[in-house]
């Protein structure tokens, strides 16, 4: 998937990769995406959440060797 800008979230834990993620999407223009890559197994449910509340879409999620991975697309 095409993505504008790479957040590398590994290692951090709730809340930090929503917060940093919040702050990576306010430095980016409408309809372009971010994408998150996480190792803390809550962020799944907090993406989603964090989308739900900010109208952002999260276009997709994965999980490979305990990475997740998100894309993020601003509202």
């Amino acid at each position: 998937m095409n993505f504008q800008k790479e957040l590398d979230a590994r290692g951090l834990n709730c809340p930090l990769p929503i917060l940093k993620t919040k702050k990576s999407l306010a430095d980016m223009a409408s309809g372009e995406v971010l994408k998150v890559v996480s190792t803390d197994c809550g962020s799944v449910k907090d993406m989603q959440a964090f989308a739900k509340q900010t109208g952002n879409e999260l276009l997709e999620q994965s999980e490979a060797n305990g990475e997740y991975t998100f894309f993020m697309k601003k509202k």
